[in-house]
């Protein structure tokens, strides 16, 4: 009787333990799957805010590239007009030199 009664209690106490295993391994099994999900979030916010500097970057580098070269295509465009009224001027000396020998 007695080894009836120990047999049941331990019986009782395996379906205990294997329940409280099942409940253990429910719950880790959700806080993984949370743990994941939260990981995945913050990696697409990181991936989003990566992608937002590298446009401003690319931006910014843009627009000092665009500035670099409109400054160069101005001194490029007062050395040419110095060029040519030098060549204007040598030119209108000539002409008036040979309207004055004439």
């Amino acid at each position: 009787m007695e080894l009836i009664k120990q047999i049941k209690q331990a019986e009782a106490q395996a379906q205990e333990i294997t329940k409280q295993a099942r409940e253990a391994s429910a719950r880790e099994a959700e806080e993984a799957k949370a743990s994941r999900e939260q990981e995945l979030k913050q990696a697409e916010v990181e991936r989003k805010e990566a992608i937002n500097k590298a446009v401003s970057d690319a931006e910014s580098a843009t627009k000092n590239e665009i500035e670099e070269l409109k400054t160069k295509a101005q001194q490029e465009r007062s050395e040419l007009e110095q060029k040519a009224k030098a060549g204007m001027d040598k030119a209108i000396t000539k002409v008036m030199e040979y309207l004055k020998s004439l």
